[in-house]
């Protein structure tokens, strides 16, 4: 009240003395402008991370889990706010790329995470690598990151590679006597590529294999495929698809009276699979993420300790029996994250071209990070950095993951 009761008092005196005001009006616009100027700079400070995830399609079954997961992503790393932008691509390569165009262009990301499916990460590629932005794909094909060529210098994931599993379910059938087996996967980049690893090492482990054959995600029935398959008598057949798609060929194969084995990829590791699934996959086998079986696994495991403290986490926020393979690969993609971005900031600002160089940098530079899914040695030739430790074996009994040890 004081100095609001001198200025009335001056602006009452004189007009020199209304006039000795006008500086002091003045000082307070050019420090407006300058509070104004300043804003971009203040903006710059926030790293922002861009999601790209499948919520909706087909694929929704992957997406969700990455989406609520990222509620629990870390608010601040390295003493900087962070803010996380979320697009849904719909389980559409086309849809997936103008998303990732809008994240670069007008969000202004500092890195991706994405997409929850190979076609659309595999699509995703130049447009991160045009944007010279780091990308980290939460999906499973090796081809998202091998070989690490110009583009891929800027793609990174989280999930076990298909190679890694794909050698997995070769190994576990040879233990069980299969001399022959059939594939029949999804008529996209997923399907391709998990049948290429299938057939290299079902050669390695002397496995002949019969038939191959495809479907679309969105297909009611696999009849046709399955009846194919059936004539070659195979000794076991492998399943590569992701979502709850995936329980069409195992299904069908049961209600055709196949007795044989049936694998599956990690792509179906989520509850949604075995409630659509149900019991005709009892008796089924795939290579997984160890979070599905966390509880299960030796005190050893180098990620029982943090699997378990994601899934507390993860199921504090939607229910017991939540959890799911696909958010503990978003989670990991924050520990990451967590890890490189303190570095990062120590050479440029978020929000710059050298901020984003330097993130890349620093993520390829990630050595003995253990995450939910094992220990993360990344290099500049190895951009998903797990090595066997990130795999087990699981079978599914009573409709539930169970564990199986070596």
């Amino acid at each position: 009240m004081p100095r609001f009761e001198s200025f009335e008092r001056g602006t009452r005196r004189t007009r020199t003395a209304s006039v000795r005001a006008t500086p002091s009006r003045r000082g307070l616009a050019r420090l407006a402008a300058a509070l104004c100027a300043a804003l971009p700079a203040i903006a710059l400070a926030q790293v922002k991370i861009g999601l790209v995830l499948s919520l909706t399609g087909p694929a929704a079954s992957l997406g969700i889990p990455a989406r609520d997961t990222a509620t629990l992503l870390p608010k601040q790393i390295g003493g900087q706010s962070v803010e996380y932008i979320v697009l849904d691509d719909a389980s559409d390569t086309t849809q997936a790329v103008q998303d990732t165009k809008k994240l670069i262009a007008e969000n202004h990301v500092d890195v991706i995470i994405g997409s929850s499916i190979t076609p659309n990460s595999l699509a995703m590629i130049d447009v991160v690598a045009d944007g010279e932005t780091p990308m980290i794909s939460l999906a499973s094909s090796a081809k998202i990151i091998e070989p690490v060529d110009a583009k891929r210098h800027w793609v990174f994931k989280t999930p076990q590679t298909d190679a890694m599993m794909a050698s997995a379910i070769a190994g576990h059938a040879s233990t069980r006597g299969v001399k022959t087996i059939a594939f029949i996967g999804q008529a996209d980049a997923l399907g391709e590529t998990f049948y290429a690893e299938v057939a290299k090492f079902a050669q390695l482990h002397h496995i002949d294999v019969v038939a191959s054959e495809r479907f679309n995600r969105t297909d009611p029935s696999v009849t046709g495929q399955v009846l194919k398959i059936l004539a070659t008598h195979p000794d076991a057949v492998v399943v590569g698809a992701a979502g709850t798609p995936a329980a069409l060929p195992p299904k069908t194969l049961r209600e055709r009276g196949y007795q044989g084995l049936i694998y599956h990829n990690h792509g179906v590791g989520n509850n949604d699979f075995l409630r659509v699934c149900g019991a005709d996959c009892n008796g089924t086998f795939l290579p997984a993420s160890p979070v599905l079986v966390a509880a299960q696994l030796p005190a050893d495991h180098p990620a029982k300790r943090l699997a378990l403290d994601y899934i507390a986490r993860f199921e504090a926020l939607r229910g017991p029996g939540s959890v799911s393979a696909f958010g503990s690969y978003t989670w990991d993609a924050g520990m990451l994250l967590s890890s490189a971005v303190p570095i990062a900031l120590k050479a440029a600002a978020p929000g710059t071209p050298e901020f984003r160089r330097a993130l890349r940098d620093a993520l390829e530079a990630t050595r003995g990070l253990a995450d939910t899914n094992g220990v993360v040695n990344m290099s500049a030739t190895d951009h998903l950095g797990l090595d066997q430790r990130a795999r087990v074996m699981v079978e599914i009994k009573n409709v539930k993951w169970v564990y199986q040890p070596h």
